[in-house]
Parts: structure tokens; C-alpha cells; sequence
């Protein structure tokens, strides 16, 4: 599916977008906020794998977050505040265009997790087709820890790669795993130390991109089908129900509990 991006990644203020021999650097850039995202920067994310899948000379993407952190997920003070959301009744919500464009990204994307993925950052994690990750990396589904239910990735992508027990314990927990647990139940392929991670990821992206790009595309495009469910439809369901989430006492106290540092304690409504 081809989509034109909706800001250039000249015009980039959450994210550092950089091409160089066939491989598009994807940096979240907010380090002060550990990367956690606001509007402007999921609407950067979605842009920058809408930018590289149409530009023919992109073979290859690697996504990171400026240190010290992966992505802390979504800025729960600018996005979760825990009040009620005005909700505008539709007929079907969209899946997140964000998640979607990370799917639908035609060439192959590498993750390479420098540190905290959680949250939405885990989900974009997901999205990738490798991740590496630095010994520094940790990884948590926190959504039912906020009275809410992940996204696409977590439900379509992780029981794929680590098998639906697995994925049913990190998703129903919210627990944190570091580094050498994600490698051992499959979720990255890697663990390094933290200097090695890039250039890591660089040579293994190099190495991808020397070859054919059409090939590469139609590649990318056959272990989609082969591998993973019907994003869209899944990702529409998990906005529906997010949406209705956001509107529980539950989820008011999972946003009020985080950002006042205690445990929360959730009523069932």
C-alpha cells in the first residue's frame, strides 16, 4: 500500500530520519521524555516508514531512540491525563496509523533497542522484522497496568514470535523483562553490549541491502502473508476497545497510579 508521508522528514522535530547507502536511520529524539510519544511524534513515526517505503533508494531500515532509552511508550503526561475522553461516535475506528505504517513498511525494518521498550515503545519493537537489542534494553507491555489493552503488535506480532503462552504472561502481567530474558524466549535475536549495538545493526543492515530491492520488497511481502494475521481488522478492533477503555475508572486510576508512583488499585469499572 502505497501512502504519502504527512510531514517530511525534513521538517522532523521528535525524530532524526538519515539515508546513507541504501539504509534509512529511524532515531526517536526526544531523550529528555525517554522517548515516550506525544501526537506530533506518532504522527512522525508514521511518517518516516511512509518515507521509506516509497523511496526506491531504501532498501533497509533501523529504528533506535537517542539514549538512554528505546521508546518509554506514549507521554503519559500530554496523552493518558486519565480524564474522561470526548469520544465522536463512528462506524469504525481506524487501527493506528502509526502501527500501520510500521506494518506496511516494504522494506525489511531492524529494531535495534538501546534501551527501555515499553508500552507502545515494545509495540514498535514488534513491528520490526529483526531486533537486536543492548544489554541495557528492558522490554514491558504496561497497558494492563493502565486499565487498557495493547495494540496490534502485541496482540498479532508478539505471540508469533514468542508462542501465545509467553505472550499471554507479558500481556496479562505488564511484567518487565530485561535484555537476556527477551533473547531467551525469542523476542530478540541479540544481545550486545551497548557501544556494539549499532554497528551492529548497520552491518546487518548492509548486508541486507546489498541485495536485489525488488526481490527484497516481494520478500518483505511474502513473510507479512505468511506469517502474520490480518492487521488491519485486528488493529481496528484494538482502537475500538481502547477507546472504551479510556472511559473506565480503571484506566484513570492506572494513569493516576503511575504518575503518582504507587501500585494501582483497579474497582472493574
Amino acid at each position: 500500500m502505497t501512502v504519502q508521508p504527512k510531514i517530511s522528514p525534513s521538517e522532523f522535530q521528535c525524530l532524526k530520519y538519515e539515508v546513507t547507502d541504501h539504509v534509512a536511520v529511524v532515531t526517536l529524539n526526544r531523550p529528555e521524555r525517554r522517548n515516550a510519544l506525544n501526537r506530533r511524534a506518532y504522527d512522525e513515526v508514521e511518517s518516516a516508514f511512509r518515507a521509506a517505503s516509497i523511496d526506491t533508494d531504501v532498501r533497509c531500515v533501523v529504528v533506535t531512540g537517542a539514549d538512554p532509552a528505546f521508546c518509554a511508550g506514549e507521554d503519559v503526561k500530554e496523552m493518558m491525563t486519565g480524564e474522561k475522553r470526548a469520544t465522536t461516535p463512528v462506524v469504525r475506528r481506524p487501527p493506528t496509523p502509526a502501527a500501520m505504517a510500521a506494518l506496511e513498511c516494504q522494506v525489511p525494518v531492524i529494531a535495534a533497542v538501546n534501551g527501555s521498550a515499553v508500552g507502545w515503545g515494545m509495540e514498535l519493537a514488534l513491528y520490526a522484522d529483526i531486533r537486536l537489542a543492548s544489554e541495557k534494553a528492558n522490554f514491558a507491555e504496561l497497558f494492563i497496568r493502565r486499565g487498557l489493552i495493547c495494540d496490534v503488535g502485541g496482540l498479532l506480532r508478539l505471540p508469533a514470535i514468542v508462542g501465545p503462552a509467553q505472550a499471554a504472561e507479558l500481556l496479562y502481567t505488564g511484567d518487565v523483562i530485561d535484555a537476556q530474558e527477551a533473547a531467551r524466549i525469542g523476542l530478540v535475536g541479540e544481545v550486545t553490549a551497548h557501544a556494539d549495538l549499532m554497528p551492529k545493526a548497520m552491518n546487518l543492515a548492509a548486508r541486507i541491502a546489498r541485495n536485489s530491492p525488488l526481490a527484497l520488497r516481494f520478500m518483505k511481502e511474502g513473510l507479512r502473508r505468511a506469517t502474520h494475521g490480518d492487521a488491519r481488522e485486528t488493529g481496528s478492533w484494538a482502537i475500538e476497545v481502547i477507546y472504551k477503555l479510556f472511559d473506565t475508572e480503571d484506566h484513570r486510576e492506572g494513569v493516576r497510579s503511575f504518575l503518582e508512583k504507587r501500585e494501582p488499585v483497579f474497582t472493574g469499572r
